[in-house]
């Protein structure tokens, strides 16, 4: 601005030069109004809201001191008891399980040779139930044989007898 009204002190049309600069300024030069508005607005803010976000803030404040030193620290101590209770019911627990599982696993293995015993026995008993049935089918046998051949001694016997009277 300076070097403006140097240039338009030594000419002519410096009154031209002025009225173009107060116009720019009412025109353009916003700055003076809007710092008028803004300490209006401040103002009418303040004295209408009567500092109550300020005391709104301040509750908040006292609030969150009050959470952060007292209620925070008790629902820690309090979730830490809880948690601590309910680790050692989940342990009792998980012992019980385990030892219900183990004498199921007992138990299963029992069964198991239980049903190997039968197994064997009922093997064993078919194998002489076998070698029953194989002496008896020997035996059987030996009396077809012995039979057969008191048949044929009968029957060779028989055509001697039957020889004797063909010769009449």
């Amino acid at each position: 601005p300076r070097k403006r009204e140097a240039l338009a002190a030594a000419s002519p049309i410096q009154p031209i030069i002025k009225d173009v600069g107060e116009i720019y300024s009412r025109l353009l030069d916003h700055r003076p109004v809007i710092q008028g508005e803004i300490r209006y607005f401040v103002k009418e803010f303040e004295e209408k809201r009567g500092l109550r976000e300020l005391r709104v803030l301040e509750n908040l404040k006292n609030t969150i001191f009050e959470t952060n030193e007292h209620v925070l620290p008790k629902c820690e101590q309090a979730m830490h008891d809880n948690l601590n209770e309910a680790f050692k019911r989940l342990q009792a627990a998980n012992n019980m399980i385990r030892r219900l599982q183990e004498k199921e696993h007992e138990e299963r293995k029992l069964q198991a040779d239980k049903l190997m015993a039968r197994e064997e026995k009922c093997i064993a008993l078919w194998e002489e139930f076998m070698k029953e049935q194989q002496n008896k089918q020997a035996e059987v046998d030996e009396e077809h044989r012995k039979a057969m051949e008191h048949l044929k001694e009968q029957y060779s016997d028989m055509e001697k007898e039957l020889a004797k009277y063909a010769s009449f």
